[in-house]
């Protein structure tokens, strides 16, 4: 299972995301303040039409394959479409039932499993994570054993993204002293949740970076037990299965040319799970976003209301830019913007797919865009300040 990008590479597409919607609604020129008012008195029926428009377009000039989409307004689904192919050798349509790679946005989901285990007093957020297990992540650093379950779903664990040969896993700085994005300390958290939770198999077992050996674990289990089916991500999940590869989306190169078929593997998930392995839909991954955006009754399995405030919570301010601010929440970043107030969202970045999920908690909206083209993050980049304008702009109804 292939899912790394180069260091500069992936550092760039990360700071694509952040910036996506937020350089155009950061500040409010007098053209952008027209368009706004003009959205405002017409109605989402309008705005979709000419966001189909602009989609087939975008994906048309950047040689993007598929495109699916999934928009929440007033707290329901109003919008969901597939553009173009699953995949160019069999020219399948993409539908709502069109399975992507969700790369980081993987990362919220698992942090709402971390939630959960707070909750039920198994993981506390402010314990250190070896306290919880003798096996060492690292050994040699006595910084290790002040990371906190807190720190790594604030980027504060020191560290890096992804351990190469260019660059050995190691804790860059004291834990929590700034933030740096880090796929390390997701995968780190997920062999510490395993071990207090689940079980590791004896086969299927896989070598990844700098030879480091992973057995397959029950984390698709897990997940879909504790979070995908009780928030009704139904066509969610790890790894593959005779189901999923009826609808799977491939990825494509920037060319749009189709690249290899990927094997999702249990070894694959207890690798990259948590940091980038969820397989889902628009509609699924919308559907989580209404599970923060609208919480049910507190149960096993839906987070208590108090659990989802923290969660939000900024833990560490990211970037200040003109008209807006960035922080890092548990799992999700935190943009403060002039115009729509506070916006939560993640990217995902991977060779062949890109996404983007955001949602305004004031204005109870919010949008997924999933692609399967090398240049999807070029697409989203040009429509990501589209879709929150019309969005959050348009009144409820």
């Amino acid at each position: 299972m292939h899912m790394l990008l180069n260091a500069p590479r992936r550092k760039f597409l990360r700071q694509t995301a952040l910036h996506s919607s937020l350089l155009a609604l950061g500040g409010c020129s007098p053209r952008t303040t027209s368009n706004t008012q003009e959205i405002r008195t017409s109605s989402w029926k309008e705005q979709s039409i000419d966001l189909e428009k602009r989609v087939l377009d975008s994906a048309a000039r950047h040689r993007v394959p598929g495109v699916s989409l999934a928009v929440i307004r007033d707290l329901q689904v109003v919008w969901s479409r597939g553009f173009g192919v699953r995949d160019e050798a069999s020219k399948l349509p993409v539908t709502d039932g069109s399975i992507f790679e969700a790369a980081s946005m993987s990362k919220p989901v698992f942090a709402y499993a971390v939630m959960q285990l707070h909750e039920r007093g198994i993981l506390n957020l402010d314990t250190p994570l070896s306290t919880y297990t003798s096996e060492r992540f690292l050994n040699g650093d006595p910084r290790l054993d002040r990371i906190t379950a807190r720190h790594v779903l604030s980027h504060t664990s020191g560290f890096q993204d992804i351990r190469s040969r260019e660059n050995p896993l190691r804790i860059h700085f004291n834990p929590g002293e700034r933030w740096q994005y880090s796929g390390e300390a997701y995968a780190y958290l997920q062999s510490v949740a395993t071990k207090l939770t689940g079980h590791t198999l004896a086969s299927p077992c896989e070598t990844y970076e700098m030879d480091l050996k992973v057995c397959g674990t029950d984390f698709d289990s897990y997940m879909k037990s504790n979070i995908l089916k009780p928030l009704r991500m139904e066509s969610s999940g790890y790894l593959s299965h005779d189901g999923l590869d009826q609808n799977l989306a491939r990825p494509h190169d920037e060319q749009g040319r189709q690249l290899a078929v990927r094997k999702y593997t249990s070894a694959g998930a207890a690798r990259y799970g948590s940091m980038g392995g969820l397989l889902t839909t628009a509609i699924d991954y919308a559907r989580f976003l209404l599970a923060i955006l609208d919480p049910k009754p507190a149960d096993t399995f839906h987070l208590q209301r108090a659990s989802i405030r923290e969660m939000l919570t900024p833990q560490i301010k990211v970037e200040d830019g003109s008209g807006y601010s960035i922080s890092w929440a548990l799992g999700w970043k935190v943009a403060k913007t002039v115009e729509f107030d506070v916006l939560i969202s993640h990217g995902g970045d991977q060779s062949g797919f890109h996404s983007l999920a955001e949602m305004s908690p004031s204005r109870k909206s919010g949008y997924v865009i999933l692609t399967n083209g090398e240049n999807g993050w070029k697409l989203i980049q040009e429509l990501a300040p589209e879709f929150a304008r019309r969005v959050y702009a348009l009144p409820p109804g």
